[in-house]
């Protein structure tokens, strides 16, 4: 069924977007109308129970969203911090219970204490100007600091849409196949957590037939203690543009879309700046610079889930459908949005093609390990003496991003989760055995991802931060697969009531559900959950085997 919807969806195309109509009914209230949501499956030839199932799914959408008017962090890194009751507090001042929500993560993690209203994101600091805030909507004090370490890439100062441009002009009066095969030699790996060669994507892209081809730029970081993606669209937009535009050019896409979540309002104004920038100095549109190459972009603003990250889910969601993970094969390469071939990739991905244009495929292959080449950027959170973000060439070492670039930790920690809710959970004593790149994390039993860091103090208990896990991943599942599905609310149970009712876990039973949970899901949602949770059962033993029995 899911197939006929993507080509009743497609029949519009991305002009008159369904998934942006459904938004755009949820303006008002917070959440659509069930008559109008009738009404719009009656003119996209669809079931009601399309539309309404779509709208109920999403945090920003469902029902119980209605009249909300600001909404508290609830990431993983502010629950560490544990700024977020007093923030509450603060804003229980000005609105009724029943006005305030929540946002999974605003990638305010490096400062915390971090809350939205009417459409702006706020932290820190921010909290003591409510009175100024709620009358004259202030913009955000927020500030961190933005350093590289090695070669300056990602990081680098922009100069001017003409300077910067250049290599893509240079591109388009290359064979397609040849700037390809300039991405292949660089070995650029996905930056958002998988680590599959961007070139092999794209090229898979290429060969596949489709009527029209599309590149999503993947821009719903939704991992808590990530905000590298946040700082490009923010800061870097043109970087992501540029590296749409060179991928459309090699898989002969003529349309680029960035999905935006919906908790980063700042990221859509500045990505819409440089859009018009681009599109006021030709390099955009029909017949760019003469090259019979057509291109434009479009920008679609998510409504709150994090599975929405999953490339699959990512595209039910824009064509309206309900974000459920897909089966695969085929591969969104060839079967994607629309039922066309469509290339997925995120932010950083993306944003690595300028300097690979400018400098050649070689230069960055250069750069970092054999395996894992390039920069990458890393999240540190509110816990280390300089939070924020920094570029460092692949193969550093974790002792120095943390002890001299974070300049060590404010306050006792005890482990790091790096890399998402799905990365691993990174006890202190491992730091000095680390490097930033693939196989160093993955040999160790962890997994770089995002390589976005939270840290998780002394006196924060390893058992609650499990049950913090479970939570996030039983709400934020897709509801496909009964593994995930029902899996990971039965760890959320357990873990609860070992807390509160003092019931004792049997580990052999909860074994079982994490091998259920690894082999049986649909996607790394369900089947990642388990190693973070491995990671404590191994590294914290002592500590968590009272909530366990063993025998």
């Amino acid at each position: 069924m899911s197939k006929n919807l993507s080509e009743l969806s497609g029949r519009q195309a991305l002009e008159n977007n369904l998934f942006s109509r459904i938004g755009d009914l949820a303006k008002e209230t917070g959440t659509p109308d069930k008559e109008k949501l009738a009404e719009l499956a009656e003119e996209f030839l669809i079931g009601s129970a399309n539309t309404y199932g779509t709208a109920t799914f999403y945090d920003f959408l469902k029902p119980e969203n209605k009249g909300k008017e600001v909404y508290i962090c609830n990431g993983s890194a502010c629950e560490c911090a544990g700024t977020q009751p007093s923030v509450k507090k603060n804003l229980l001042a000005h609105f009724p219970e029943e006005k305030i929500g929540h946002m999974t993560c605003l990638g305010r993690c490096h400062e915390n204490n971090a809350f939205h209203i009417k459409g702006k994101n706020y932290s820190g600091k921010d909290i003591h100007s409510l009175d100024e805030i709620i009358k004259v909507k202030n913009t955000s004090s927020e500030k961190y600091h933005v350093e590289s370490h090695g070669s300056s890439i990602l990081t680098d100062i922009f100069t001017s849409v003409n300077n910067y441009y250049t290599p893509f002009r240079s591109a388009l009066k290359n064979d397609s196949e040849l700037v390809l095969e300039e991405i292949k030699s660089a070995n650029l790996r996905g930056r958002g957590g998988a680590g599959f060669p961007m070139g092999l994507k794209l090229e898979f892209c290429r060969k596949s037939k489709g009527d029209i081809k599309f590149i999503i730029c993947n821009a719903d970081e939704g991992d808590p203690g990530a905000y590298s993606d946040r700082y490009l669209l923010e800061q870097q937009p043109h970087s992501v543009l540029f590296g749409m535009l060179i991928a459309g050019y090699v898989t002969h896409a003529s349309l680029g879309i960035l999905y935006i979540r919906a908790e980063y309002p700042e990221a859509v104004s500045s990505v819409k700046e440089a859009i018009d920038e681009i599109r006021n100095a030709g390099l955009i549109g029909k017949n760019i610079e003469g090259s019979e190459f057509n291109f434009d972009f479009k920008i679609i603003q998510a409504q709150g889930s994090y599975i929405c990250g999953e490339e699959t889910a990512l595209i039910n969601s824009i064509e309206g459908q309900r974000p459920e993970v897909r089966v695969r094969p085929p591969y969104p390469a060839q079967k994607g949005l629309f039922n066309q071939p469509t290339v997925v990739n995120n932010v950083e991905t993306l944003a690595a093609l300028h300097f690979i244009m400018e400098k050649g495929g070689k230069a960055w292959a250069s750069i970092g390990t054999e395996k894992s080449s390039g920069t990458k950027l890393v999240s540190l959170d509110g816990f280390f003496n300089r939070p924020g973000i920094y570029e460092v060439e692949m193969g550093t070492p974790l002792s120095v991003v943390f002890n001299e670039l974070g300049q060590g930790f404010k306050s006792p920690v005890k482990a790091m989760q790096i890399g998402g809710p799905l990365g691993g959970i990174v006890p202190v004593s491992k730091i000095s055995e680390l490097s930033i790149d693939f196989e160093s994390f993955a040999t160790q039993g962890f997994l770089l991802g995002h390589a976005s860091v939270v840290c998780i103090p002394e006196s924060f208990p390893m058992i609650k931060y499990l049950e913090h896990l479970f939570d996030f991943a039983s709400y934020e599942s897709c509801g496909k697969c009964f593994p995930c599905r029902l899996g990971t609310k039965r760890g959320q149970e357990l873990m609860t009531k070992a807390i509160k009712e003092e019931a004792k876990i049997e580990m052999e039973l909860f074994t079982d559900l994490l091998t259920t949970l690894e082999k049986g899901s649909l996607c790394a949602h369900g089947g990642g959950i388990p190693l973070p949770v491995r990671n404590a059962l191994k590294y914290f033993k002592a500590e968590l085997s009272p909530y366990f029995i063993t025998e």
